[in-house]
């Protein structure tokens, strides 16, 4: 399989006709090979618009989406972005070609091992692959400019809200049941507001589940 024309014809045929402008976006897409954050076995399917499943209820982002969620947060190059769920690490690879530092999040030890594995042969040296529950964060190493969150989830956690820098930004899918909500976060003078952008509808990311409240 010719990977290189499948990326382009990624970028031109998927990403560029569905409302992506940022050629920071295009062009980080359009140089992070997608298919070495892969098993061999799903290589061949790496291109394809679609959230691939890569086990244990996690997924790697459709490209569509991904690109969205990227324009939607405005990365400067100066920015520290915080990836929860970094699965096997190529959101965070893509997001590394477009910001200074990236702080990648992962709860499942596989994963970020896998993560760390393919970002060093990619010889991407400014993500930070870290282990943790998904929905406290990482606050040891914030505030930050972006907050990206690599799947869906039911609602944003203040633990990770409050991680957000002064004029920082977060992206995120909210779950509303088989279809989400992709809403831009930002942060003004200590306060917060929230935008929808657009419909997306991607798998959730495992450890934000809803606590069953109590029924008498």
């Amino acid at each position: 399989m010719d990977y290189n024309a499948a990326r382009h014809n990624m970028v031109e045929s998927q990403i560029r006709p569905n409302r992506v402008t940022d050629p920071l976006v295009m062009s980080a897409m359009a140089e992070v090979p997608r298919e070495a954050f892969l098993p061999k076995s799903l290589r061949g399917v790496a291109y394809v618009d679609e959230d691939i499943p890569l086990g244990n209820g996690r997924h790697m982002m459709e490209p569509l989406v991904l690109a969205r969620l990227l324009q939607g947060a405005e990365i400067a190059p100066s920015d520290m972005v915080l990836v929860i769920g970094c699965a096997t690490g190529y959101c965070s690879a893509v997001l590394a070609r477009m910001a200074n530092t990236v702080v990648a999040l992962e709860s499942d030890h596989g994963l970020a091992e896998a993560a760390t594995a393919t970002l060093g042969e990619q010889g991407i040296d400014t993500v930070a692959c870290v282990e943790g529950a998904l929905r406290d964060g990482y606050a040891k190493q914030g505030p930050y400019d972006v907050i990206f969150f690599c799947g869906a989830v039911p609602e944003v956690p203040p633990a990770i809200r409050n991680q957000l820098s002064e004029g920082g930004r977060m992206v995120a899918v909210i779950s509303e049941g088989p279809m989400g909500k992709a809403v831009l976060v930002t942060r003004r003078d200590g306060l917060f507001s929230s935008l929808e952008k657009f419909d997306a509808a991607i798998p959730l990311l495992p450890g934000f589940e809803t606590e069953p409240s109590f029924v008498f």
